[in-house]
């Protein structure tokens, strides 16, 4: 295929669920002439409480099935996915000479340049900080940071399971804060992307002087990058379609992912994974 037929093709984008529509809210509004379709792994959702070799099976088999839609670049918007199996990813994209994005590096690249004190914490899910991902990331930013780690098993699944919050909702995120707040970190990467929609609570919780990272607005700037320097960006002009994809149930995704999108989705095309 030529590069010019190539650039009529969508970026693809992934998520264990509706999480990652916060990561494709930002390529909508920094790339709008771009088409993207987005498929929610929800069936298999939560990502990140799951074997790191399961996930990595699963994050394969998901990754192939989007390519074989056809795309232009391949965005890993799920922490946990890319904190398992990122190199996987890479390698099936290559196969196709598809480019990743994925949203721990951006992330921790932002991160260690903001961060006056150098104290950094990560709120992530379990799979995310068991694998490491985020303190690699973090390591080889050039100067020396003091990482305060937190898993998170409860909070993807709560947010992902709708509002309202009740009091032991506010409980259980003022848990994770408490160890932030002993770090005394001035800078939060949100290590998934479920969390955005509860930042505010994060913000009162930690004080509005902490800084709060979500990978939205860098891995926009990536796909940007990524697009301009293969010469795949599509012409100005035009606005973009977005389409969507669901493992499982299509009306709960529907209505959830409206809140994480902030823009109507309209279909939702529910479809199967095949092994590979």
């Amino acid at each position: 295929m030529s590069a010019g037929d190539r650039r009529e093709l969508p970026i693809a984008v992934f998520d264990s669920g509706v999480g990652g529509l916060t990561v494709l809210h930002e390529c909508l509004v920094s790339l709008p002439q771009e088409d993207f379709l987005y498929l929610g792994d929800s069936s298999h959702f939560p990502y990140g409480i799951k074997g790191a070799e399961e996930l990595r099976q699963r994050v394969e088999q998901v990754s192939r099935f989007l390519l074989g839609r056809g795309a232009k670049l391949l965005v890993v918007a799920c922490n946990s996915a890319t904190s398992a199996a990122a190199d996987a990813v890479r390698a099936v994209a290559g196969e196709s000479g598809i480019e990743v994005v994925t949203v721990i590096e951006p992330e921790a690249e932002i991160a260690a340049a903001i961060s006056d004190s150098g104290r950094v914490g990560v709120l992530a899910t379990p799979a995310t900080v068991d694998a490491g991902a985020y303190r690699r990331a973090l390591e080889v930013q050039g100067r020396a940071l003091e990482v305060t780690e937190v898993a998170a098993p409860d909070l993807a699944p709560i947010i992902q399971h709708g509002f309202p919050f009740d009091q032991g909702v506010v409980d259980t995120v003022r848990s994770y804060c408490a160890p932030l707040k002993d770090a005394d970190v001035d800078t939060l990467i949100l290590g998934c992307t479920h969390y955005p929609l509860v930042a505010p609570m994060l913000q009162r919780m930690l004080g509005r002087d902490v800084r709060m990272i979500t990978a939205g607005h860098a891995v926009a700037a990536a796909a940007q990058r990524a697009l301009e320097a293969q010469e795949l960006s599509s012409p100005d002009g035009e606005e973009g379609t977005y389409r969507f994809l669901c493992t499982g149930d299509v009306t709960a995704f529907r209505e959830l992912g409206t809140r994480f999108l902030q823009m109507p989705l309209g279909e939702v095309e529910h479809v199967e994974v095949p092994d590979f």
